[in-house]
């Protein structure tokens, strides 16, 4: 059975925006840029990526081809990649060049090996109430997580989770579904159309203590 990737928030992936710990989303995967920046410490040609550490560069690619954006270059009428933002690593110069090493393999963005999971397509927060300490916490989770994945992310706020069943509107909910998937709707959208403020109806999961603690 493939095991399930790992779901990123846009905030998520924005927090990994130094050059030694970089990461970029696009075409809906997140990539760790990280060992590329350390391999290729000091080069120019990292500039254009360090500019966009930790954003979304959908917009430098084809989404039929997943490949960098192309275009015919006016001057040599040759088909070149379209960098505005300047050449950056694996993009080859424009005219012949003796330091260009073109066996280079496959470049990074279509290295696999920098793939840390996908961006979601739709966040929402949730508040995860412990009817047992009465806290609460506000998370923002990804729609596509099931509430085990969700838990995770609980983990760091409550170590023993796993100990708790987890409830809505009364309802014990199924830890291998989506909140969506448990009836937990996500009204966001009708909401802003009615002009209401989302914050003010943010979904509540009550936790309920199962005695039997697990160790944290």
């Amino acid at each position: 059975m493939a095991k399930r990737p790992r779901y990123f928030t846009p905030s998520e992936v924005a927090s990994h925006c130094t050059s030694g710990d970089l990461w970029v989303s696009f075409l809906g995967k997140v990539f760790d840029l990280s060992p590329l920046m350390s391999q290729y410490s000091g080069d120019v040609l990292l500039l254009p990526i360090l500019e966009c550490a930790g954003k979304d560069i959908s917009s430098w690619f084809d989404p039929k081809t997943r490949d960098i954006l192309r275009f015919v270059d006016p001057v040599t009428f040759c088909e070149r990649y379209y960098t505005p933002r300047g050449r950056f690593v694996h993009i080859p110069p424009r005219g012949p060049c003796s330091n260009w090493n073109s066996d280079l393999g496959r470049p990074w963005w279509r290295d696999r090996s920098y793939e840390v999971g996908l961006l979601s397509a739709n966040t929402r927060w949730i508040r995860v109430v412990n009817t047992l300490t009465s806290q609460e916490q506000l998370l923002e989770v990804c729609s596509e997580e099931t509430l085990e994945e969700i838990l995770r992310r609980y983990l760091r706020h409550n170590a023993h989770a796993p100990s708790y069943t987890w409830k809505y509107h009364g309802d014990v909910l199924d830890m291998k579904k989506t909140l969506s998937e448990n009836g937990v709707t996500d009204d966001d959208s009708e909401l802003e159309e009615l002009r209401m403020d989302r914050d003010l109806f943010i979904p509540a999961i009550l936790l309920y203590f199962n005695d039997d603690l697990t160790e944290g």
